[in-house]
């Protein structure tokens, strides 16, 4: 038996070769290289099942595929990376029809071991791929645990979604999840169970983010998850072998639970989408922290990311959609004197009235801004702020002219009819005419209006996908994220200093496909400024802190506290300023501008910092909750106080070291609040509910 061990200094991969079988054994921290023969059977590193083909188990899982289970060792290469190295593992199967590549990449810098694998036809007939995982696993941080209750001692960390709820993290025990440790007499048995994770459409986070964090109370481990696509998804958690080992599956579509299903010609390749897999000794915060370093080095370079500008954005708590150029000079004033760096014209540029059904053409309305849009935007430039406009361009608005003029093969269709979804279709970007037609309202935008801000909205879904020119509805649809990307990379090789912001709904797509292109993404949508603070006290677990806009919207009628509380809100993250800022005087105007000042200098410390969550993950309407990070041996810490009755509260901060000063950051003056640390405890009275403060706090 061979073993073949790969390693960065900050990851490690351990793989063992016995009679045409490899085997992965270690991953990180989780080694099983001392398990059982008959469990390291188990230890496939590709799951893979064609059509026709006979499963080897009962139930609906993803284990043990065929021919998944039964591939064969040929080859494998290591490659030397700039920042790391890249494992290329070949297997085929029996019947010598399909080579099955599986890809890791191992950083210098991250835990995070990134995956794919590329299937190739090497025979002479068709075959019909109905799942291949991007990763798999099995053992999951079981290391010298392989005979513990693997359902009561690990604890399962979901992150559901919802429209203006994003980010919600949930923990279960496997057991209260419904994967129960099954045992019959003194042989353990597998179960039919498991704990299935999806997304489908074109929202990649419609319902849940594609990460999870699995902690095992017993051995002190965590693994963590991420699948990296702009649509459909899907993990899954079961148990295999003997009943006692964990597997953990990730890919992209696959036909059971998303409609995909791709017929592969001989010579033909099918490539699943990236996905990102880690194991560590540590909890859920230390995870998150190498998710946060792994974000980072996957993301397209780009300046935005450096200088985190403060946005104003007209829309929220503000024009909401009903832009004119008499409504925006005020508004354009206001922003500039808090001392805002981009001003962002969002929906309703593009017609005088209602225009949800009718968008697609994209140009600007003569009623809205007399002497055109340029002359506004003119005058945003002359206040020293970039401009920008809101667009939704995968979408045309079922009454827009458009929609008669353009044929059927420049949507999403299904059945021979155009998907229609809230009164529009859906534009596919497998099309080249469709990506030509976007290319000229990019170029129009840029080149013409002068705008350096986009905000890319996206409101509707595709639901499962399209079967034009696909072998499957969901093989459309993934047809056409890829084309999306493609064309999302050379808009911004032609436009590199473009901002483009990722934004659906607010955090509807919030996944690392489009991430790593885009610097900056809309988090939610969120109008309650209360519960927009539970919000942003969780935003970067799924987003780095220097892509995460929160909106800070003061109301016309609050008073300080309010002000403040919105301010803070934002002032880790990106600042979406917004509300109408001309309507906000004196002194509630004051601490806007305070607080923006006050972001400026320490937001150049926020792109290396790593977050961090002394209390938790917060939920919605928690009464109590922090949210900071980390930079060095400093510390900004955001502490809210929601509604709820209790004055005065504690915040450890034991874990990150020795406490030597404290200072609060924001607002400066301040008589409703009082802090104090005591033996690394920060001890805050705030005297009333709804409530916020920003804390620096230097560590011995």
């Amino acid at each position: 038996m061979d073993k073949l061990i790969v390693a960065t200094p900050a990851a490690r991969l351990g793989f063992e070769i016995d009679q045409n079988q490899i085997r992965l054994t270690v991953v990180n921290s989780n080694d099983l290289s001392t398990a059982d023969p008959e469990l390291k059977q188990h230890f496939q590193l590709a799951e893979v099942q064609v059509t026709g083909r006979n499963f080897h188990h009962k139930g609906v899982s993803f284990v043990d595929t065929n021919p998944g289970r039964d591939l064969k060792y040929l080859r494998h290469t290591i490659t030397e990376t700039s920042n790391g190295k890249q494992v290329a593992v070949t297997q085929v199967d029996a019947a010598q029809t399909l080579q099955v590549t599986s890809y890791y990449r191992l950083f210098n810098t991250s835990a995070v071991i990134r995956s794919w694998t590329t299937v190739e036809n090497i025979g002479q007939t068709d075959l019909g791929l109905e799942y291949v995982s991007s990763f798999a696993v099995s053992g999951l941080s079981q290391f010298q645990d392989l005979t513990g209750n693997y359902a009561e001692d690990n604890q399962l960390y979901i992150p559901h979604n919802d429209w203006t709820a994003e980010a919600q993290w949930k923990c279960q025990t496997l057991k209260d999840a419904g994967l129960d440790y099954w045992v019959d007499g003194e042989k353990n048995q597998a179960s039919t169970k498991r704990i299935s994770v999806t997304n489908n459409s074109s929202w990649s986070c419609s319902e849940y983010s594609p990460n999870g964090l699995l902690t095992n109370t017993k051995t002190q481990q965590t693994a963590f998850w991420q699948i990296e696509n702009n649509g459909a998804w899907h993990y899954e958690l079961t148990d295999i072998g003997r009943g006692n080992l964990l597997a953990l599956r990730l890919s992209g579509p696959e036909e059971f639970d998303n409609h995909w299903w791709k017929n592969l010609a001989p010579k033909a390749t099918f490539t699943t989408v990236p996905v990102a897999f880690g194991q560590l000794m540590g909890d859920y915060e230390d995870a998150l922290d190498e998710l946060t370093k792994y974000r980072r080095l996957i993301r397209r370079e780009n300046a935005d990311n450096q200088s985190l500008a403060v946005i104003f954005n007209d829309y929220m708590n503000g024009l909401a959609g009903d832009p004119t150029t008499k409504k925006e000079i005020p508004l354009v004033d206001a922003a500039h004197q808090v001392g805002c760096e981009y001003f962002v014209i969002d929906c309703g540029w593009y017609a005088p009235g209602y225009w949800w059904d009718s968008v697609g053409e994209w140009q600007p309305s003569a009623e809205r801004f007399p002497g055109g849009i340029e002359k506004l935007i003119q005058y945003i430039r002359d206040k020293g702020m970039t401009p920008g406009l809101w667009l939704e361009l995968e979408v045309v608005g079922i009454k827009s002219p458009l929609a008669k003029k353009l044929p059927d093969d420049w949507f999403f269709m299904r059945h021979g009819q155009r998907v229609i979804d809230a009164d529009r279709y859906h534009l596919d970007f497998t099309n080249p005419a469709v990506r030509e037609f976007a290319d000229g309202v990019i170029a129009r935008l840029v080149e013409q209006y002068g705008v350096g801000y986009i905000k890319m909205d996206y409101n509707i879904t595709t639901g499962i996908g399209t079967d034009r020119h696909a072998d499957s509805a969901g093989d459309g649809l993934l047809q056409h994220n890829r084309a999306y990307l493609k064309w999302l990379d050379a808009i911004f090789a032609k436009y590199p200093d473009l901002v483009i912001e990722n934004c659906g709904s607010g955090g509807m797509r919030h996944d690392y496909a489009m991430l790593q292109r885009h610097s900056i993404q809309s988090m939610t949508d969120q109008t309650d400024y209360v519960r927009n603070g539970n919000i942003a006290a969780v935003g970067a677990s799924v987003v780095a802190p220097e892509q995460c806009a929160i909106w800070s919207y003061p109301l016309q009628d609050g008073d300080d506290e309010e002000v403040i509380f919105n301010m803070v809100n934002a002032m880790l993250l990106r600042i979406h300023q917004s509300g109408y800022l001309n309507k906000v005087k004196g002194h509630r105007l004051e601490l806007v501008a305070e607080g923006i000042q006050a972001y400026k200098t320490y937001r150049h410390a926020i792109p290396e910092g790593l977050p961090i969550w002394p209390e938790g993950l917060a939920q919605l309407d928690d009464e109590w909750y922090s949210y900071g990070f980390r930079n060095g041996q400093d510390i900004y810490l955001a502490v809210w106080h929601g509604v709820g009755p209790q004055r005065d509260h504690q915040v450890s901060l034991q874990k990150y070291g020795q406490v030597a000063d404290v200072t609060q950051v924001y607002p400066q003056q301040d008589t409703n609040s009082r802090y104090a640390a005591v033996d690394s405890t920060l001890n805050v009275h705030f005297d009333r509910e709804k409530m916020a403060r920003l804390y620096h706090i230097k560590l011995a």
